[in-house]
């Protein structure tokens, strides 16, 4: 799905990660579930390019559903896989995810998400090899000029990944604009959150960013002012 120029989504509001592009190549930020491969082809395609023009990856957290294709990336066509020092354990699959409570849900958004998980390779997550970590105010020599922005609360390494070039940013589960669980839309708290209290703290970093692209791993991207975003978000969590 293009969303601008240089900048396209790879999947769904169900599962989503981001390509940008320059004249360097392409920079991917997050990598969905492992099913999502032919997706990530088209997508590319689209942008008329190819899997050799993926120059690196950036993990906003190391959660299963955000890894899915990152080491067939890694092993088969080289390419880095960038993630911060606080989750890297988690993406590399040495570390399991503290139990959280799922809190609402509702029987059609959870069947929804957990079949698309199932039929896109979500029950068998292979884990990245090798990780580059990186930290809180990095700005990474990849495509696009990531900057990394520390967000952490939904795990203790999640990130928000800056791409000026694009007035973007990649939010992976700081914020959702569909619940998983709920099928609530629009700008709101993720679910499976290790500090629900840190993360909504953590929110003013994205807001800073000015961006006018605010794009989640779950959910439509959001097009329109990042602090108006993370504004809905708070008053959302205020309302629960």
């Amino acid at each position: 799905m293009k969303l601008a120029t240089q900048l396209h989504r790879v999947g769904n509001d169900i599962v989503a990660s981001y390509l940008v592009a320059d004249e360097h190549g392409v920079t991917m930020v997050d990598t969905g579930l492992a099913g999502q491969w032919d997706d990530l082809l088209a997508e590319l395609d689209a942008m008329g390019r190819s899997i050799d023009d993926l120059r690196g990856v950036v993990l906003t957290h190391g959660d299963s559903d955000h890894i899915g294709m990152a080491e067939r990336l890694r092993r088969d066509h080289g390419v880095p896989i960038h993630v911060h020092e606080a989750d890297a354990a988690r993406a590399r699959g040495t570390e399991k995810p503290p139990s959280v409570s799922w809190g609402r849900m509702r029987v059609g958004p959870v069947a929804r998400f957990l079949g698309y998980a199932m039929t896109h390779g979500g029950l068998k997550t292979t884990y990245p090899a090798e990780v580059t970590t990186v930290a809180d105010g990095h700005v990474l020599d990849l495509p696009g000029s990531p900057r990394v922005i520390g967000v952490p609360g939904h795990s203790p390494g999640s990130i928000a990944v800056h791409l000026p070039t694009v007035g973007a940013v990649c939010v992976g589960d700081a914020l959702t604009t569909r619940h998983v669980l709920t099928g609530t839309t629009g700008p709101g708290p993720a679910p499976f959150t290790d500090d629900p209290a840190l993360a909504l703290d953590s929110l003013d970093a994205i807001a800073a960013t000015g961006a006018e692209w605010v794009l989640p791993g779950h959910g439509a991207p959001w097009h329109g002012d990042a602090a108006d975003a993370v504004a809905r978000v708070r008053a959302s969590a205020a309302a629960a």
